[in-house]
């Protein structure tokens, strides 16, 4: 089937590091559902981000299509909802590059 987009916010946390291998291994859309996971946090936590998605890599999950990582620090006076809008702007531009310029059966 077509993958489906799952946003994850506050992807270097606990929280979300014990829901990741769940999600990516097919336990909460079915074992049949490729997907593609976009994982957001703040520009501290990018370090600890690419250590999941390297662990997430590793593991070589046959559902999961892509990974894309990206965010921008929190300003000072921005709500979340504020600060998830701008992260959209970067992975509409990554996506935007990928349909431009990637051949149709890559996988990111």
């Amino acid at each position: 089937g077509e993958p489906i987009r799952v946003l994850v916010t506050g992807a270097a946390g606990q929280i979300a590091y014990s829901l990741l291998y769940s999600i990516a291994k097919g336990d909460v859309f079915g074992k049949e559902q490729p997907l593609v996971l976009v994982l957001l946090d703040i520009t501290p936590m990018m370090t600890v981000l690419e250590g999941v998605v390297m662990e997430l890599q590793d593991c070589a999950l046959p559902l999961l299509r892509a990974i894309l990582v990206g965010s921008m620090p929190r300003r000072e006076g921005m709500e979340r909802k504020d600060l998830l809008k701008a992260n959209v702007k970067i992975f509409k531009s990554q996506g935007a590059a990928l349909d431009k310029y990637a051949k149709k059966t890559v996988k990111v």
